[in-house]
């Protein structure tokens, strides 16, 4: 048995019309989820790359381990430096990837950025702004503080990212009565 994983997957037609086509390749699929089919078939990289060029004229695509393991790695970083580190940015994130993971930033931004349909700067952001939120909700710090500790360039850049990605302002959000965090696996 093989595992595949499926970019642009995205409804019950695309499971039907990759179905099909794996079936019109001689292989027999026997569990597809959004993004992810498994084959009865031991799949060499001959057949993986017949598979692929299928698949691009229908809008999918082979993503293999190798690089969904990277964008983990990379999501993993992002995570730890922005939630678990109490040291702050002080490196470019383009040179602290690309010495962890040992691949050139280009590549690392190009692959995050066709699985992810994000940029990995993107990314970040939306990991910073809910650790700001985090410590919005604690109410510990000020906003000087807290970009400072997330090394923001000032305040007013911090409010101005904030809610152009959230569409409040850090007050608005502090004197929110529900205030909404997003959990760190969903970002």
């Amino acid at each position: 048995m093989s595992k595949l994983y499926i970019k642009n997957m995205v409804c019950d037609r695309c499971k039907t019309s990759v179905k099909n086509q794996l079936i019109t390749l001689g292989l027999h699929p026997v569990a597809l989820q959004l993004g992810e089919v498994i084959v009865t078939e031991e799949l060499d990289d001959e057949k993986k790359i017949q598979i692929n060029q299928s698949l691009l004229p229908l809008g999918f695509e082979l993503i293999d381990d190798k690089k969904t393991r990277i964008i983990e790695k990379i999501k993993t970083t992002i995570v730890e430096l922005v939630h678990y580190s109490e040291q702050q940015i002080k490196t470019k994130l383009s040179k602290l990837l690309s010495e962890k993971l040992h691949h050139d930033y280009t590549y690392l931004s190009n692959l995050f950025s066709q699985v992810e349909g994000t940029t990995i700067e993107k990314y970040l952001i939306a990991q910073r702004i809910e650790k700001v939120k985090e410590l919005l909700i604690y109410d510990e710090l000020s906003l000087n503080e807290i970009a400072d500790q997330l090394n923001y360039s000032s305040a007013a850049y911090l409010s101005a990212q904030f809610k152009n990605f959230t569409g409040i302002t850090p007050t608005q959000f502090k004197n929110l009565k529900d205030k909404k965090r997003i959990a760190l696996d969903k970002l």
